[in-house]
């Protein structure tokens, strides 16, 4: 719950009683490799917090491919929050890359701090940008060469190489995972 704490305390103050409220208000989840914060389909209805692991924006294309369009890790918040704020179904998936463990908001207890902590609108506001702002960041440009956009990620996201799978970051580079191992391999 520190992290949390430290992370909201960012972007705003807030005294010991809104403190002990914002806790009282989040609950702890576990996710496991592989399991879903959100799916495409369906109306989002919680904002998380990642205390551990590394969950993955993926749509499927028109050709069914998996396209891994962002990566989000530790200290940061995840929400499809454009279909969470509109209460429509999402777009694409938000998945747990690692085992991941969260705190969550369920849409009544996020919206109840609104009503509750003098202030938490523009906190949130601050948080959501950021969030919206990690989630747009696509992945490199395609017209760089694929090795550019490889050193790109590790310099990014020096953290995740040796964490996620290798499709997720060739799918995130946009090239094969073939390409993405000789590319490692060249690079030893």
């Amino acid at each position: 719950m520190k992290e949390l704490i430290d992370y909201v305390l960012l972007f705003g103050n807030l005294n010991s009683r809104q403190i002990a409220l914002l806790e009282q208000q989040a609950e702890e989840l576990l996710l496991h490799k592989n399991e879903y914060f959100s799916e495409a389909g369906k109306i989002p209805r919680q904002v998380g917090f990642i205390v551990e692991g590394v969950i993955r924006g993926c749509y499927y294309n028109r050709q069914g491919e998996e396209i891994t369009r962002c990566l989000i890790s530790e200290h940061s918040l995840v929400v499809d929050y454009i279909h969470f704020e509109a209460r429509t179904a999402a777009s694409e998936y938000l998945q747990a890359c690692t085992d991941c463990r969260l705190i969550v908001f369920s849409r009544q207890k996020w919206e109840e701090l609104s009503y509750t902590i003098l202030g938490w609108e523009n906190i949130q506001n601050k948080m959501v940008q950021k969030c919206l702002y990690q989630k747009s960041r696509k992945s490199p440009v395609i017209s760089q060469d694929a090795t550019t956009r490889y050193l790109e990620f590790i310099e990014h996201y020096p953290g995740l190489i040796n964490r996620i799978p290798l499709a997720y970051i060739a799918s995130y580079l946009g090239m094969t995972q073939q390409s993405l191992s000789r590319i490692r391999k060249n690079i030893r």
